[in-house]
């Protein structure tokens, strides 16, 4: 088992500034679903961001967490995201 506080301060050691939202699935501390933000990935694609965290994790991801949920992107990629999850597009409605 691995506690979220070890997992969210691997990511952010190797990606400094990032932003991290953690979930433990199934409360057995080794399935978790993850949101991580860091202007490292920018330039990179999906699998590189993927790899990138799960260089992070190292062995944590061999010996400790079974299954991992996850969603990469940078700080710009998630702003439009939210703002389109949300129906805020910032554009003025013309009546």
């Amino acid at each position: 088992m691995v506690s979220r506080e070890r997992i969210t301060e691997r990511l952010l050691v190797a990606l400094p500034g990032a932003h991290v939202e953690l979930e433990d699935t199934t409360g057995t501390s080794d399935h978790f679903d993850a949101v991580v933000v860091s202007a490292a990935f920018a330039g990179k694609s999906r699998i590189e961001q993927h790899k990138m965290v799960y260089a992070a994790l190292g062995e944590l991801m061999v010996r400790d967490i079974h299954a991992l949920k996850l969603k990469t992107a940078t700080p710009e990629t998630w702003s439009r995201e939210t703002r389109e999850n949300h129906g805020d597009t910032n554009e003025e409605k013309r009546t």
